[in-house]
């Protein structure tokens, strides 16, 4: 068997089977990063989802917020710079598209918080028409929310006042001023004001993931194993096969 095995053949299927294991093994490990990504993103809802709210400038500053923070529930006093309202287009809320209202809470420091107020649908016209929003409250209002994460550009040429993801330099540029450096989605008002549509609660289901790298893993023992039972196989198939026995007619043992 040790013999058959060291042949070229099946050293060249012995080398196939060792690449297709190396490639079970790198899709196992990229399966496992997204389990290790959307628990870690589990743990810091769980942890911080119904906490005690603290105050925004004590987790958003001018720098990005550290991904360690997200979901950080916070509260924050200001004025809404309601002639500062930019829409986000094509976002997502029970199986319908529609947009995210973004406004500026002016503070009294005099930093910008960009705070979520939540989801509207689109236009009966059409999405290229700007929807209905219930207007902000007006004067002094504490907001209560969740700390969120930049978004990465789409590079997408929106209509003034539109834009396609909360990416912060886009976002400033609409409004025309700075801001901290991550956003509020928004849980509460007070004074309490007609407002848009929460949204939805964080998903903390961690997916098929780690389910999907532990069978790829199990994939590397199942090709060695299936080259080992072939080659042993082909091994007791392929040796010396033992002497046929002799048919004795019957006349030759009438004759005997």
């Amino acid at each position: 068997m040790l013999r058959l095995a060291l042949t070229p053949r099946w050293l060249g299927w012995l080398a196939l089977a060792l690449l297709a294991g190396l490639a079970c093994v790198w899709l196992g490990q990229w399966q496992w990063g997204k389990y290790e990504d959307r628990a870690a993103r589990a743990d810091r809802v769980e942890a911080h989802y119904e906490a005690d709210p603290v105050p925004a400038t004590e987790v958003l500053g001018e720098e990005p917020v550290p991904v360690e923070d997200e979901w950080t529930r916070v509260t924050a006093t200001g004025e809404y710079v309601r002639d500062e309202q930019v829409l986000v287009r094509n976002r997502p809320l029970d199986g319908t598209y529609g947009y995210e209202v973004l406004l500026p809470l002016r503070l009294d420091g005099g930093e910008h918080l960009l705070v979520d107020r939540g989801w509207v649908p689109n236009s009966p016209k059409g999405a290229d028409v700007a929807p209905e929003v219930p207007p902000a409250p007006a004067g002094e209002v504490t907001v209560t929310g969740w700390v969120r994460l930049g978004e990465t550009s789409l590079g997408r040429d929106l209509p003034e006042g539109q834009v396609a993801s909360i990416h912060r330099p886009e976002v400033e540029e609409e409004v025309g001023s700075s801001l901290l450096g991550g956003y509020v989605s928004l849980e509460s008002e007070d004074p309490q004001a007609e407002r848009p549509k929460p949204l939805e609660v964080p998903d903390t289901d961690t997916g098929p993931h780690l389910a999907y790298a532990i069978q790829w893993w199990l994939v590397v023992p199942a090709l060695l194993a299936f080259w080992a039972m072939a080659l042993r196989r082909e091994a007791t198939t392929s040796g010396p096969r033992p002497p046929r026995e002799k048919k004795v007619r019957i006349w030759d043992e009438e004759d005997g």
